[in-house]
């Protein structure tokens, strides 16, 4: 059987990987010695690794998900294991991983069940619609939502208040007064069925201990924090699209079966980023696309419970024919990923824009939606700069520069070389984070 898909870049192998251990373990494992057995056909890639039992563990993966199993005991999601496998299959044909090969009756197994489930749901036959059972549900769902709008509007009305107190005593003494009574409002807020809400107050009470100018911060954060409640309390008034931005940003959710019954976007979406964001209840994978001939970006947001990773999982610089469905919103960038009808490599590095395009298109977006966290930018032709202070991203035509986020900006700084390079990356307001970047000698994107 001749291997239909194309080779992964160990870049793009590790951005899989769940966490730090997970990408050492994974690399330390992509040598042949521990490995037997290997081989690749169509999009099935397998091997036997010699664990620390007497038989060895069975890791298959299939690239078209990509989907991963392997008989060993780790929760994580790909494990140590599928990660040294695709290491080695993607070091190429004269690697230990040599494709055409025969597949063993345990990998067959597995990959044949996959099939056998995506062909059953696709002829599944339709039962048709329940006029009796809909009828009922969608009366039982308006009840619900009418008694936790109510609830949310409770919340909202004593957050304001509470915003009015906060204001009327002055903010000089909130560095000093602790963080319990912001503790007390966000569980006030939870109780209230408003997790947004209790989101953003806590992190209106972290900024009064965050140095610097944190007054001017403080009174930023608590004038959005003001904006979104009285939206959500006046949301008959406002826009379709901005009223569902308000519902979002408060902590209402979409079923993402109702998006995906809404209009679909076809394209050739390159996978610009992956990232996990982890807190005591949940795991958030944020994957970043973009379709080139629309110049339209998707996040697509993935979530596992506390300490597992999310199980969807795509490789940066990969391109997926796919069908998107975006949710509703005043500035539509979350998306359900629909059908994916292959998968391929870039031909060139995307185009991006200057710096200051990039401000503008963020400062238009945060007209319509002034509570975005982040903003997804494609720059080209920038260099980043190291600082005493802090690392900066210049443009190389003209003299617009901007801070960069985060603390160690080597690799960027590696692959730049001193020369301009294409850059993907979040705006906010603080600067922009790097996420991916292109040299102008390969397509292929490198995680930052």
């Amino acid at each position: 059987m001749e291997e239909t898909e194309a080779r992964w870049t160990a870049d793009q192998v590790l951005s899989l990987a769940p966490d730090a251990a997970s990408r050492s373990a994974g690399a330390r494992l992509a040598a042949p010695a521990p490995w037997s057995g290997t081989g690749a056909a169509g999009a099935a890639v397998w091997g036997l690794c010699a664990g620390s039992g007497s038989r060895p563990y069975q890791t298959v993966v299939d690239l078209s998900g990509p989907a991963f199993a392997c008989s060993c005991p780790s929760r994580k999601f790909p494990c140590k294991h599928a990660l040294g496998l695709l290491l080695l299959w993607a070091a190429g044909d004269g690697g230990p991983v040599a494709a055409g090969a025969a597949a063993p009756e345990w990998a067959e197994q597995w990959t044949a069940a996959r099939r056998k489930k995506a062909e059953a749901a696709a002829s599944a036959p339709d039962p048709g619609p329940d006029p009796d059972a809909e009828a009922a549900g969608r009366e039982a769902a308006r009840k619900r939502a009418e008694r936790r709008s109510v609830r949310v509007e409770g919340g909202a009305a004593e957050l304001e208040q509470r915003l009015t107190d906060l204001l009327r005593g002055g903010l000089a003494g909130s560095d000093r007064a602790g963080y319990q009574q912001w503790d007390e409002i966000a569980a006030r807020m939870v109780d209230a069925q408003a997790p947004g809400l209790a989101a953003r107050v806590r992190e209106l009470g972290a900024v009064a201990g965050s140095g610097g100018d944190w007054p001017s911060r403080m009174l930023e954060e608590a004038g959005l924090l003001h904006l979104l409640a009285r939206g959500f309390l006046g949301r008959q008034r406002l826009p379709g699209p901005l009223a569902e931005t308000v519902r979002t940003r408060i902590g209402f959710t979409v079923d993402s079966a109702e998006v995906l019954a809404g209009p679909l976007v076809r394209g050739q979406w390159l996978v610009l980023a992956q990232y996990d964001t982890a807190d005591e209840r949940l795991t958030t994978r944020r994957i970043w696309l973009y379709d080139g001939e629309s110049g339209r970006f998707a996040l697509v947001l993935s979530f596992g419970a506390a300490g597992r990773a999310p199980e969807l999982t795509l490789p940066v610089g990969t391109v997926l024919d796919a069908e998107v469905a975006f949710h509703p919103a005043a500035v539509p960038l979350r998306a359900v990923l629909g059908t994916r009808y292959g998968t391929g490599v870039p031909e060139d590095v995307p185009p991006g824009t200057s710096i200051g395009a990039a401000l503008d298109s963020y400062g238009t977006a945060l007209a319509d939606d002034p509570w975005l966290d982040a903003w997804p930018v494609l720059l080209t032709d920038v260099v980043p700069l190291p600082g005493q202070d802090r690392w900066r991203l210049a443009d190389a035509t003209t003299d617009a520069a901007v801070p960069l986020l985060g603390a160690d900006h080597w690799r960027l700084a590696a692959i730049s070389g001193g020369r301009p390079v294409t850059l993907f990356a979040e705006a906010d307001a603080m600067g922009f984070r790097p996420l991916a970047g292109w040299t102008r000698a390969s397509p292929r994107a490198v995680a930052l």
